[in-house]
């Protein structure tokens, strides 16, 4: 099953929802081009995103330097969350790293849904679970794991999509420079 929101909700939330119910929610299905920005810092973040094919990430501006903080797949949501949540200014920018076709949730309409909706309440609940599982994992993997490991462990992930994200970012999603990430390749192939 190709991935969608309806997709992700039947694998995960309702086993017996089938993809031709309706969501408790309007969503809309939108083409972006490689290398737009989709939020930016400072931007309150209105909407939240669902992955249907093409690669974005998320990062931040630390001491004049960029740092990836995540990438995001098909089948994935993403969006600034801490602005989604507070509607308040990013402190995150979001950009497409390739063509990407998203489905968009209003902030608006999810916040209608989860008053009239268990399905609404249970995606946002599964949904920011996941999200903060594996940003936990992650941090724990810093604090843990060599570079080597965790680049491992994004290769194993979704390897086929890595080899299209330039190197210098995945140097930076990992926390080292491109010259080192070159040796961790050369070492592991």
């Amino acid at each position: 099953m190709a991935p969608s929101i309806k997709s992700f909700i039947a694998n995960y939330i309702d086993t017996d929802y089938k993809v031709e119910d309706d969501l408790p929610f309007p969503v809309t299905i939108k083409e972006i081009p490689k290398n737009t920005i989709i939020t930016q810092i400072g931007q309150v973040e209105k909407y939240a995103y669902f992955l249907l094919s093409g690669i974005a990430k998320i990062d931040m501006i630390r001491n004049g330097e960029e740092s990836i903080l995540e990438f995001f797949f098909p089948g994935s949501f993403f969006s600034s969350y801490t602005s989604f949540l507070s509607q308040k200014g990013s402190d995150v920018e979001l950009m497409t790293l390739s063509d990407c076709a998203v489905e968009v949730i209003k902030y608006e309409d999810m916040q209608t849904a989860y008053k009239h909706s268990l399905l609404a309440n249970k995606l946002g609940r599964i949904v920011i679970e996941q999200y903060y599982i594996h940003k936990t994992n992650r941090e724990k993997g810093f604090l843990t794991k060599s570079a080597t490991e965790r680049y491992r462990e994004l290769l194993n992930f979704r390897p086929e999509l890595v080899q299209q994200i330039p190197v210098k970012m995945i140097a930076q999603y990992l926390g080292i420079q491109p010259e080192s990430l070159s040796r961790i390749r050369k070492e592991i192939s």
